[in-house]
């Protein structure tokens, strides 16, 4: 047979190397890949005017923020230089809310659930596809209590097509807003005393903006927003704490959330907004007030000051100030919020597009609770205790069922594609545990503060709280993988109250080929000396 340059064949074999590049360069076009480095570093800190040493990415608290668009791959790279052995020298990088697909839940981050940690002198790259998923996200060590050190930071992810846009006139990195709780000891310290006294430390500050104060410290600048009158802004507002909620409202302004959790929401005016561990909001404020100065009220929530004489709740504030006003702080009083107050009440959020809630096809019941006289938290009678081998590498090998883990790893097995309720009854003593859940959202059927049963448009987020009330959550498992579900109040999560749910194992063995690095990382882990592993 013969054949020449001019026939079909021929020219689709010379023309394919182009075409390939092309595709490549589309491809390119359409996932654009963000990179960062993040070294993770000894280094003093002094956010509220006490210094002391923290684990901070690159040098600062919080880190460098990831600001991405939707349809971003992240790709960060994670050198771990850690060299100060009071405080953990291995680290793990979680992105807190972002979605991971069942392919590459391999780069989710959680130790020994879905990775193992790496130590001193270690480097991993993360890289995460954010596909269609926009909204206010963080990132933090998932590494026991470490990232009450420092080591956190906040991701945006922007749309360029946000069909509230028309509500805002400026949303850039000017207008993030984070609040903090913050220690002068380490986090070692800080949980071997709860450990050893079942009370978890009190922060000795709050902080707005990197920026607060304590009782006898220093009169550290407080962190200004500058606001030009007649503008809206949508200022983004990320809970990093590693215990404490805070209480939001701004002197004479209200607040429209337009976000929740990366969700976005029907606009709902407040003038207080009570922000849990690891929960964010946007909200749309109006410079609509006389030029002057107004206190940001952001008010520390979490423990009993009488446990540490440094905390003042009410001065981890920040200042918004009007162009043209004077630099002074205001001259009103520091309050707790408005008088009469507007406050945000969660089963009066609706998502913008109502999804609305599926009918179960699993029910599991949670009843969360520390036995008498010990520093272990409980679901269903259980403490969870991270295992050797991470949850999926025991999935990858064969695991199935739940009887393939061991009890405390308090591990959930159902099938792929299914509808998954899980109700917290009303706990008696009023413990607040804001629930998250890795790589997903889920459905808030039922909030802490209502008995109303909403399946027609509830509010759709990845972190939520249960006290007194009680709650009912749903989520799917269409996102085979297995998925951390704990209270992110760290030092309830690390004394026991997570557990971790698995969906579709089968689906998981057939879609998961992680990378040679990742391969990697537990062999490493477990032949780093004891003092390295912590």
């Amino acid at each position: 047979m013969s054949s020449s340059l001019s026939s079909p064949m021929m020219q689709f074999l010379l023309a394919l190397p182009a075409l390939l590049a092309a595709m490549k360069a589309n491809a390119g076009a359409a996932s654009p890949i963000k990179e960062y480095t993040l070294d993770i570093v000894n280094g003093p800190v002094s956010p509220d005017g006490f210094t002391r040493i923290g684990v901070l990415a690159n040098g600062t608290f919080p880190g460098p923020p990831m600001l991405v668009t939707k349809g971003d791959t992240l790709r960060v790279t994670v050198n771990n230089k850690l060299t100060d052995n009071s405080m953990r020298l291995s680290t793990s990088i979680d992105f807190d809310g972002i979605f991971t697909n069942t392919d590459n839940v391999f780069n989710e981050g959680s130790p020994f659930v879905t990775t193992c940690p790496f130590g001193p002198g270690a480097s991993y790259t993360y890289e995460v596809p954010l596909g269609n998923q926009t909204g206010s996200y963080w990132y933090h060590s998932q590494l026991s209590v470490q990232y009450a050190d420092g080591l956190r930071g906040v991701v945006v992810i922007y749309d360029p097509e946000d069909a509230q846009a028309h509500l805002y006139d400026v949303d850039d990195e000017s207008t993030i807003w984070t609040v903090a709780d913050w220690w002068h000891n380490t986090s070692v310290s800080g949980l071997a005393g709860y450990l050893a006294t079942q009370i978890i430390p009190v922060a000795d500050s709050g902080l707005f903006n990197a920026a607060g104060r304590y009782n006898t410290g220093p009169l550290t600048p407080y962190a200004v927003q500058t606001v030009t009158k007649g503008t809206r802004y949508r200022f983004r507002i990320i809970n990093i704490s590693a215990r404490s909620d805070f209480t939001i409202s701004i002197d004479n302004h209200t607040m429209t959330v337009i976000e929740t959790d990366g969700t976005p929401t029907s606009p709902l005016e407040v003038n207080v907004l009570d922000v849990l561990v690891g929960q964010r909001y946007s909200v749309v404020v109006t410079a609509d007030q006389p030029i002057g100065n107004y206190w940001i009220n952001s008010i520390l929530g979490g423990g009993n000051p009488a446990h540490n004489s440094n905390l003042n709740v009410t001065l981890g504030r920040g200042i918004l100030r009007y162009e043209g006003a004077p630099a002074v702080e205001p001259s009103g009083p520091m309050t707790l919020g408005p008088a009469v107050p507007n406050a945000l009440v969660e089963s009066n959020l609706h998502p913008l597009v109502p999804i609305p809630a599926p009918e179960p096809d699993y029910n599991l019941t949670f009843v969360t609770n520390m036995p008498a006289g010990q520093t272990v938290w409980q679901i269903n009678g259980i403490a969870y205790i991270s295992p050797v081998v991470p949850t999926l590498v025991k999935i990858l090998d064969g695991a199935s069922t739940d009887a393939d883990f061991n009890q405390t790893e308090n591990t959930f097995v159902f099938p792929a594609n299914k509808v998954i309720q899980v109700t917290f009854p009303p706990d008696p003593a009023n413990e607040l545990h804001p629930f998250h859940l890795h790589g997903n959202n889920f459905w808030v059927v039922k909030s802490n503060a209502t008995e109303t049963i909403n399946t027609v448009d509830p509010i759709r987020r990845d972190v939520a709280g249960t006290a007194s009330g009680g709650m009912i959550l749903r989520f799917t498992t269409d996102k085979p993988g297995p998925w951390f579900f704990h209270c992110h109040i760290f030092y309830h999560f690390v004394a026991g109250l997570g557990s971790v749910i698995v969906g579709g194992p089968d689906e998981i063995r057939q879609q998961v080929h992680p990378t040679e690095g990742w391969d990697a990382l537990c062999p490493a882990y477990n032949a780093l000396p004891a003092n390295e592993q912590r």
